[in-house]
């Protein structure tokens, strides 16, 4: 079975919130890792309380992929037959997919930001670790503002 224009772009959408989200996810994890590293190296007593902080931007690229899942289903790929997909459907799951692909990559970098000083503040003052993940969380918020718009707009597509 050949693929329609529309089906191509529906799985370019959901690549989309995968790819552009798992990138800044790792990136994000990577640079809180980092940080967590050398922030565990000279106070090992707080290694523990960095691991919430490391974590936080993989989140991210969780919501990507829970994005990419629905588009996947609802195109009925994951059944093993791809229903038929118009051209305007296939532009609206890639339109579905940017909030969470665009949003994701760059919240996530910047919750690693701001995890890694929340790393650094708890490697010096540790009972300040729970402050250190409330800034964190609240660059999180964004990201699940993106996650909703794009669960709305992917769900209302008509198959």
């Amino acid at each position: 079975m050949e693929l329609q224009l529309g089906q191509i772009l529906a799985l370019v959408g959901a690549s989309i919130a995968v790819i552009l989200s798992g990138i800044g996810s790792s990136r994000g994890v990577g640079l809180a890792g980092e940080t967590a590293a050398g922030v565990a190296s000279e106070n090992p007593e707080v290694a523990s309380k960095l691991l919430v902080l490391q974590l936080l931007p993989a989140t991210q690229g969780i919501y990507g992929f829970l994005i990419g899942v629905i588009v996947l289903i609802n195109t009925g790929i994951l059944g093993g037959q791809m229903v038929d997909v118009t051209l305007t459907q296939g532009l609206k799951y890639i339109a579905g997919c940017l909030p969470v692909g665009v949003v994701g990559w760059y919240s996530s970098v910047q919750q690693g930001k701001v995890s890694a000083a929340g790393m650094l503040m708890t490697g010096k003052h540790p009972e300040m670790s729970g402050r250190g993940v409330t800034m964190a969380v609240m660059v999180e918020t964004y990201a699940v503002f993106a996650l909703l718009i794009s669960f709305l707009i992917v769900n209302s597509v008509q198959g």
